[in-house]
């Protein structure tokens, strides 16, 4: 069978793949069909593949020189859960009316403030030098105020008439009282008997 001259003949621009075509007048057609491809896209692919590769070894590398582990993804309830639990100890805290004080004892929060006032505004009234009358009185003052409080709430209380705190409270108030009747409330108050009140007042104070 021979082809015939006149037979047109596709240039290949559109096909990388060659057909033929059978016609009824015993002629052939060749045809070309091409794939074509958008460089741009096959570019990108390519940028995207390495991408993903050195992403891959670098977390490779981190993860096993520098130990690096995945975060948790749900940290956030837990965090919450913490955060309403302090808030509600805080309120059963503020409405509770005891305290654990220093040495691990619950007592009542009002006789523990009233005790730690005495215990500073007493140890502030004996460092004062007596010679600066203005301050010396004024700190004077503020411990007599603090005592007279204390003593009016707390004295011979059940609750804390046996405590560490309230005998070593005691014991210095009563060398106080006991000196300035004995030597007049202007008298100037010994080292000897001064120094015996503050090792009360700081044994008192670790009780607290």
């Amino acid at each position: 069978m021979a082809l015939n001259p006149a037979a047109k003949i596709c240039v290949p621009t559109v096909s990388n793949t060659m057909e033929t075509v059978s016609r009824p007048e015993n002629e052939c057609k060749l045809q070309f069909r091409y794939h074509v491809v958008n460089p741009c896209k096959e570019a990108l692919s390519s940028r995207r593949l390495v991408i993903a590769r050195t992403s891959a070894s670098l977390l490779t590398v981190l993860t096993f020189n520098c130990g690096l582990t995945p975060l948790p993804v749900w940290a956030e309830p837990d965090d919450e859960k913490q955060d309403v639990q302090g808030a509600v100890g805080a309120i059963k805290s503020l409405f509770d009316p005891n305290e654990k004080t220093k040495s691990g004892k619950v007592l009542p929060k009002a006789y523990l403030k009233s005790a730690r006032e005495v215990v500073k505004t007493l140890r502030e009234s004996l460092k004062e030098d007596p010679k600066d009358i203005v301050k010396f009185r004024r700190t004077a003052d503020s411990a007599k105020e603090s005592i007279r409080d204390y003593l009016s709430n707390w004295k011979g209380q059940d609750k804390v008439a046996r405590e560490k705190s309230y005998v070593e409270l005691e014991k210095a108030i009563r060398s106080l009282a006991s000196f300035y009747s004995k030597a007049g409330p202007s008298a100037p108050l010994p080292e000897e008997i001064k120094n015996e009140i503050l090792n009360d007042l700081s044994t008192a104070e670790e009780f607290l």
